[in-house]
Order: C-alpha cells, then sequence, then structure tokens
C-alpha cells in the first residue's frame, strides 16, 4: 500500500457518515429502553395491586 492509498481511505472513512448514523439509532434506542423500564419498574406495584383487587373482586378473594 502506498502513502497515497492510505490518505485516500483514511480520508474516506473520515467523510462516512453511515455510521455515525448507526450510533444515533443505538443510543435513541437505548433511551427508549430505559425508559420503559422505568416506567415499568414505577408502576409494576400499583398496577400489581389493582389486577389484585380486580381479582378478588371476581373470585371472592381466592387470587
Amino acid at each position: 500500500m502506498t502513502l497515497q492509498l492510505i490518505k485516500a481511505s483514511v480520508h474516506t472513512f473520515a467523510k462516512d457518515e453511515d455510521g455515525l448514523t448507526i450510533v444515533e439509532y443505538a443510543v435513541a434506542g437505548g433511551l427508549i429502553t430505559l425508559a420503559v423500564v422505568a416506567a415499568f419498574v414505577l408502576l409494576g406495584g400499583a398496577v400489581n395491586t389493582k389486577i389484585t383487587a380486580l381479582c378478588a373482586a371476581v373470585n371472592g378473594g381466592a387470587c
């Protein structure tokens, strides 16, 4: 490999923005996943209480 070819390859790699787009999608996906997990953790106890109360009302306390 010549120095010109290496320089051209590095220049092409530096101008390529496809990798940046993939990283942006990965970060966005991670943030969405974190938000969903946080919602489940925060609302989990309240939802469990409501479902247990509903089950007790329907089955007469046999939950």
